[in-house]
């Protein structure tokens, strides 16, 4: 039933009409490039091509490890819709990524004679309503922005073009308000990026509905990011390796799970767009039920203080989400002139920080992050030339046993260690992830509580990530019988089945 309600979403949804894109031919926008594509980047923009050469919505993920060149394969989408005479809009999650995605982009763009705007929640109004009456009239081929990109306020002239980055970053429905901007009746093409895929899209791919564009080559210079597992037994080796990382020459980052502690028991104060929650990372229920005996989190705040207490000579700076942009802005800038040497966060930077002297990524009470976060949070490193390291400190000792004070980590979080330990294909990582945490809900509404991005499917018997092959022959069955008879006419019970699961929202497939 599972496998037909969802061939049935994917008939009701997909093969929407759109604006076929002139075919043209890749050089013109590659031979701007001050570099040479990998044989995978290229791969990827034919696929690209021919995708939005159709009068059908191109619906594709770019799926490859951070650093490995997903970004000039949206650019070179968006030069292409914008060149056939539509307009693109790149949303991504934060105006740190925001900004800098505006800064490469829009001097490329511009020698193509490509207008770009930026549109984030601290632009100007003045500015705000020059974007919005570009994108209006259609003056504005390209806009880069956060989630003001969903504003009341922003309407296209003729949007063909929509560009997630970082989507695990965003919600189902954020994505689809979005794709309903499209004009004249049509969808625009689609296009996700990201490192590592979340579960729920993780399976929508097995599965079908996303077409794969997998970049598995690194551009040259990029190296493997050496991953250790480690606990509070190890701290003064961890502040001479800091120490050692500085010297020479290398910064770090350090990923704290909570912004400040709570008077006496640290746990968080608040929750901020960087900071974890047991039920944000999708941990799997039985390891909720553990959470009394694990250990308390870090907090960056007080983090902060403390190492620069340790390392006095040493600049030291903290960033979370509940600052002012304006704050985290400066705060960011100043690492990435080096002026700022150490800089203590919660997850904020987890996306969007290219700096290409950082060496180290130390991540506190890893045990409580997800695999796809400490994926993301290791790709923020070895974007040099420096050999490169990445730390993750378990708050209680990693082999299971308790500390003095009783905390221990679960077999599940272990797990988790020993896969960021020993894999560094993103690819992987997503499997994993995907047997740990389920596919979530593929259809809306489907639990009666909205689009979860991850957690169990609700299946009484088969799971996702262990019975593959079972699954398998249920979507091949589900195809043929919807090939066979798309209305489902010759099965009125099964019909009624499937239009029971199909009733929530719209049918929001991605």
């Amino acid at each position: 039933m599972f496998a037909l309600g969802l061939e049935a979403a994917k008939a009701n949804s997909g093969g929407k009409p759109a604006v076929a894109c002139a075919q043209k031919d890749p050089e013109r926008f590659t031979a701007l490039l001050p570099y040479r594509l990998t044989g995978a980047q290229e791969r990827a923009i034919r696929q690209i091509f021919a995708d939005m050469g159709k009068n059908t919505a191109m619906n594709r993920i770019v799926v490859g490890d951070v650093g490995c060149g997903k970004t000039v394969c949206a650019a070179a989408a968006i030069f292409l819709a914008a060149s056939s005479g539509m307009q693109a809009a790149l949303m991504v999650p934060t105006e740190i990524l925001a900004r800098q995605h505006f800064a490469d982009l829009s001097s490329l763009l511009g020698e193509l004679g490509i207008s770009c705007g930026l549109l984030t929640g601290t632009v100007r109004s003045a500015e705000k309503r020059k974007i919005y009456a570009g994108l209006a009239d259609g003056s504005l081929q390209v806009v880069i922005g956060t989630q003001a990109l969903l504003s009341a306020g922003v309407s296209f002239a003729h949007l063909g073009l929509v560009v997630a980055d970082e989507q695990h970053r965003f919600g189902v429905g954020q994505r689809a308000a979005l794709l309903s901007a499209g004009a004249d009746g049509n969808a625009p093409h689609l296009l996700l990026m990201s490192a590592t895929p979340i579960p729920r899209s993780l399976a929508l791919v097995l599965y079908g509905d996303l077409q794969v564009s997998r970049i598995d080559e690194m551009p040259p210079g990029r190296q493997r990011v050496d991953t250790f597992v480690v606990d509070e037994r190890y701290r003064a080796r961890l502040d001479g390796f800091i120490r050692k990382n500085l010297a020479q020459g290398g910064q770090v980052y350090i990923v704290c799970p909570a912004v400040e502690e709570r008077d006496g028991d640290g746990e968080t104060d608040g929750r901020d767009d960087g900071a974890l929650s047991m039920e944000e990372i999708g941990l799997p229920e039985d390891e909720r039920r553990e959470r009394e005996t694990m250990p308390p989190l870090k907090a960056a705040v007080q983090y902060a203080e403390q190492l620069q207490q340790r390392l006095p000579e040493v600049p030291i700076a903290f960033v979370h989400g509940k600052m002012k942009a304006a704050d985290k802005e400066a705060i960011m800038r100043r690492f990435s002139t080096g002026e700022v040497r150490v800089l203590v966060s919660t997850t904020v930077i987890e996306v969007g920080v290219n700096v290409p002297d950082a060496t180290l990524m130390m991540v506190e009470n890893a045990e409580r992050f997800g695999l796809s976060q400490l994926h993301q949070l290791r790709g923020r490193v070895g974007r040099g030339r420096k050999k490169s390291y990445c730390v993750l400190v378990a708050g209680a000792p990693a082999d299971g046993q308790p500390d003095a004070e009783g905390h221990s980590i679960g077999q599940k979080a272990r797990e988790r260690l020993e896969v960021m330990r020993t894999t560094y294909d993103g690819y992987e990582i997503a499997q994993r992830d995907l047997q740990q945490r389920g596919p979530g809900d593929f259809i809306a509404g489907c639990t009666g509580q909205g689009i979860r991005q991850s957690g169990a499917a609700g299946f009484r018997i088969a799971d996702m990530g262990e019975d593959a092959e079972l699954l398998y022959t249920a979507f091949d069955e589900a195809k043929k019988l919807f090939a066979e008879d798309p209305t489902l006419s010759g099965c009125p019970a099964l019909l009624r089945e499937v239009q029971e699961v199909l009733t929530a929202n719209g049918n929001i497939m991605n």
